[in-house]
């Protein structure tokens, strides 16, 4: 049966009361019913996607927000809900005309300045979106959205200096924010800055996320009355970033490692299995963590964990990274397993754990780092202060990794 006027008012008016409490679901079905009696009501239509963005819903919030804002071509909000819309499901270039829409109706609005950088920098074009940051920021100097984007740009191509004042900015405003602290010290770190960094790294524990914490009060450094168990954070013990973490950072401590399956029996040192009962422990530390806990310097790291494995040489060289060979070295006679590194002469490998235990062996190690690297390895190429036999090179320097080779 057709719905008079007063229906629709007063259906309006209950799915608005619904959206309210937050039930959406409920709300979504009588907008769909009114759009359905007034397919032309720009506003039924308007309201009808933003409950279906509420619920996710963006494939079946699009068509109702394209028809909002041509039947609302003077709301600001129906132009830059269509442009939400329209992000989340990657049409970035039609998000660009819906902004350009609203921005016109609303130029000095710094939201949609900043959201028009998003749209940007999705489809690449940097300097464009730097370009609606700094119109963001110039309309509101605090916009945090604004402020973290622009920092993460300017940090993206080595203009740490902007990069840190944007997020010193935005902490003058969020000073506990754990994802703007974590930010900036990871920034500092890849500096070198070690004094200063460590501080804000601890933030990373405040994030809600999948990690794992052991059911024991976390160290600070002091002294101990018991076993300190040492372990990595990652929710996966058996990942690689949990492998790697755990052979390059299990030093300088006299504790237990809490390791898995595929790093079992490569240290002399104390292990556990996780999943093993913490009977006699009394505190426990993440991996990450010991840097600042025990005062580390790059300039003065402590000597890696002793494996329990002894180098034995030959000819063979380890190669463990995803890029081939460079041409002309097909015929190295190579060893892609972890168990044959102790015989290699010299290893090559991406930022994983068995270059770093053939680092920790003592056997010449080049590790090949991205231009992002872990904010561990520093600023610098060349020889690593981790391990007396590695030096590091770009992971896309194939000119260089071939000298090296061909010296060996």
């Amino acid at each position: 049966m057709p719905l008079n006027d007063q229906q629709i008012q007063t259906l309006g008016r209950d799915a608005l009361q619904r959206a309210a409490a937050g039930d959406f679901a409920s709300a979504e079905e009588m907008f769909a019913r009114i759009v359905e009696a007034r397919p032309n009501m720009g506003q039924a239509l308007h309201l009808l996607g933003q409950v279906r963005l509420k619920l996710g819903r963006f494939a079946e919030a699009r068509e109702p927000l394209e028809r909002a804002a041509q039947f609302l071509p003077r709301e600001v909000s129906a132009q830059t809900n269509l442009a939400g819309c329209l992000v989340q499901l990657g049409r970035h270039e039609q998000a660009l005309a819906a902004l350009a829409k609203a921005a016109r109706l609303k130029p000095d609005d710094a939201v949609i300045a900043h959201n028009t950088g998003r749209a940007l920098e999705a489809l690449g074009r940097a300097e464009d979106a730097e370009r609606a940051y700094d119109r963001a920021l110039s309309i509101d100097h605090r916009l945090l959205p604004a402020l973290s984007a622009r920092a993460e740009l300017l940090a993206a191509r080595g203009e740490w200096a902007g990069a840190l004042a944007d997020l010193e900015t935005a902490l003058v405003s969020q000073p506990n924010d754990p994802r703007l602290r974590l930010r900036r010290g990871e920034l500092m770190l890849r500096q070198g800055d070690w004094w200063r960094g460590l501080g804000d790294y601890e933030a990373r524990l405040e994030i809600p996320g999948e990690r794992y914490t052991p059911d024991l009060p976390r160290w600070q450094g002091e002294p101990l009355d018991g076993r300190l168990l040492i372990y990595p954070e990652q929710a996966d013990i058996e990942s690689d970033a949990a492998l790697r973490d755990t052979v390059m950072l299990a030093r300088g401590v006299e504790a237990t490692v809490q390791c898995g399956a595929t790093l079992a029996g490569w240290w002399d040192g104390p292990t556990i299995r996780r999943g093993e009962p913490l009977d006699g422990f009394v505190a426990a530390a993440p991996l990450r963590s010991l840097p600042l806990l025990l005062n580390w310097t790059r300039d003065a790291l402590p000597a890696p964990a002793k494996p329990s494995r002894k180098p034995e040489p030959s000819s063979r060289i380890g190669w463990f990274t995803v890029a081939e060979p460079p041409t002309g070295f097909a015929r190295l006679d190579l060893v892609r397993t972890p168990e044959e590194i102790p015989t290699c002469r010299l290893v090559l490998g991406d930022d994983t754990w068995p270059a770093h235990a053939a680092a920790a062996l003592g056997i010449p190690t080049i590790f090949l780092v991205p231009n992002t690297a872990d904010w561990l390895w520093g600023p610098n190429l060349g020889t690593s202060p981790w391990y007396a036999s590695a030096e590091l090179l770009r992971d896309d320097d194939r000119e260089g990794l071939a000298a090296r080779l061909a010296g060996c």
